[in-house]
C-alpha cells in the first residue's frame, strides 16, 4: 500500500472518523482506523462494534500500490494535526510498518492486519427517507440535550425517531424532562417507523451533518440506521428497548399561562443559579399578575432573589424547577418571547416558543 495525499484532504475526515474510535478499548484492533486504498480512492474506518463511519476521500493522483491496513487513530491524527497546513503526505506500508513521509519528517507506525478489524452487522433495510441536513441536525439540536447519559432504564440513553403521518419527529427525556421536535418528511404517509438511536450514534451524527439544503438519506434496517452524507457512511445499531408514550407525559390541562421575554428570563435564571444549592440546582417560581419572583438559597445560608415583568394572568402560584432544565430549554429557543403554560406546584410546565410550534419543552417540578 503506497499513496500520497495532501494533510487538507485527510484531516477533516480523518477527524472524524477518529471521533468514532473509544481511547480505552478491549480489542486493541478496536483503537485503529482502517484504511483502504483502491484507484483513485482512500476510504478510512472507525468503529466501536456500536457506531461504525466511513470517511472516503478522492485523490489528486492514483494510489501507487493499491492495500488495506489498521493504524492507531489517535496517533495518525495526531501526526497529521501537527504537520503544516499545505504538507504532502506520503504513506507506505512496509512490512508491519506503516511509514508516513512529510518533508524532512518521517514517522513509524505500527499496524494491525485489516482482516482483523470487525464490520458493524447489517440487517435487512425496512425503510428509507430523504431530508435536508439542516433539518436533521435541527431535530437533534432541538431535543438531543434531554438525553439521558448513564441511565439503568437504557432505551433513555439515547434519542426516539418517529416517523408518522409524513413527519419526522424526535424525542428525548431523562425521566425529569422532555424534548420534542418534528420536521415534515418526503414519505409515503401510511409509513410508520419508531427506533431509538443510542446516544452515541446521534451524537457522531450530528458532527457529521452541515447545514445548508444538501441531503442525508436515512436508511432504516431491523436493528440499524445508516446515513449517507456526502462522501461519508454513518452506521449506528438501535437501542432494543421500548420508550416512554412521550404523548402522555405532554401536559394538556394547563391553564395559566406566563410569556416573557426569553433573554431577559434566561439572563435572571443564570445570575439567580449562581447561589443555587450546586448539587439540586433548585430555583423557586412566584408567580403573581405581571410579576415573575425568582429565588435560591443554598446550604450555606446565601440567598439569590429577582424580580422580572412578564405576561401573566391567573391565580397566584410557586412552584420549583431545576434551574439547569430551564436555562437548557431557553438557550436552544429562537423566539424572543417563551411561552409557559402550568397547572400548579405539582405539574410539570410546558415551555415553546411564542412562533416555534414544532418544538415542545416538558419540565417536571421540584419539591423546594
Amino acid at each position: 500500500m503506497r499513496l500520497v495525499i495532501s494533510r487538507e484532504a485527510l484531516i477533516k475526515p480523518l477527524q472524524l472518523v477518529a471521533g468514532v474510535v473509544e481511547r480505552r478499548q478491549t480489542l486493541p484492533v478496536l483503537s485503529n482506523i482502517l484504511l483502504v486504498a483502491e484507484g483513485e480512492q482512500l476510504a478510512l474506518t472507525g468503529t466501536d462494534l456500536e457506531v461504525e463511519l466511513v470517511g472516503r476521500v478522492q485523490l489528486d493522483e492514483p494510489v501507487a500500490e493499491a492495500g488495506s491496513v489498521t493504524v492507531p487513530a489517535r496517533k495518525l491524527m495526531d501526526i497529521c494535526k501537527s504537520l503544516a497546513d499545505d504538507a504532502r503526505i506520503e504513506l507506505e506500508l512496509s512490512g508491519q510498518k506503516m511509514m508516513i513521509k512529510s518533508g524532512r519528517s518521517r514517522f513509524s507506525l505500527s499496524t494491525l492486519p485489516a482482516h482483523e478489524f470487525p464490520n458493524v452487522e447489517d440487517s435487512p433495510e425496512t425503510f428509507e427517507l430523504e431530508l435536508p441536513q439542516s433539518a436533521l441536525r435541527r431535530l437533534i439540536e432541538q431535543t438531543g440535550f434531554s438525553m439521558a447519559q448513564q441511565d439503568v432504564r437504557y432505551y433513555l440513553n439515547g434519542m426516539l425517531l418517529e416517523v408518522k403521518d409524513g413527519e419526522l419527529r424526535s424525542v428525548a427525556t431523562d425521566g425529569h424532562r422532555l424534548a420534542t421536535a418534528v420536521n415534515t418528511v418526503q414519505t409515503d404517509t401510511a409509513s410508520q417507523q419508531q427506533i431509538i438511536v443510542p446516544r452515541k450514534g446521534i451524537l457522531e451524527l450530528a458532527r457529521l451533518l452541515q447545514g445548508g439544503d444538501e441531503h442525508v438519506r436515512l436508511v432504516i434496517g431491523a436493528n440499524h440506521i445508516r446515513a449517507n452524507v456526502g462522501d461519508f457512511t454513518f452506521t449506528s445499531k438501535l437501542v432494543d428497548g421500548k420508550f416512554p408514550d412521550y404523548q402522555r407525559v405532554i401536559p394538556r390541562n394547563g391553564d395559566k399561562e406566563l410569556l416573557g421575554d426569553r433573554q431577559e428570563l434566561r439572563q435572571v435564571f443564570s445570575r439567580i443559579a449562581i447561589l443555587s444549592n450546586e448539587k439540586y440546582r433548585g430555583v423557586r417560581l412566584t408567580l403573581n399578575n405581571g410579576y415573575l419572583q425568582v429565588m435560591a438559597n443554598n446550604p450555606e445560608q446565601e440567598e439569590a432573589e429577582e424580580t422580572v415583568a412578564v405576561d401573566y394572568q391567573g391565580g397566584p402560584l410557586e412552584i420549583g424547577f431545576n434551574v439547569n432544565y430551564l436555562l437548557d430549554v431557553l438557550s436552544i429557543l429562537n423566539s424572543d418571547v417563551v411561552r409557559f403554560t402550568l397547572l400548579d406546584s405539582n405539574s410539570s410546565a410546558l415551555i415553546q416558543g411564542y412562533d416555534e410550534p414544532d418544538a415542545l419543552y416538558v419540565v417536571m417540578p421540584m419539591r423546594m
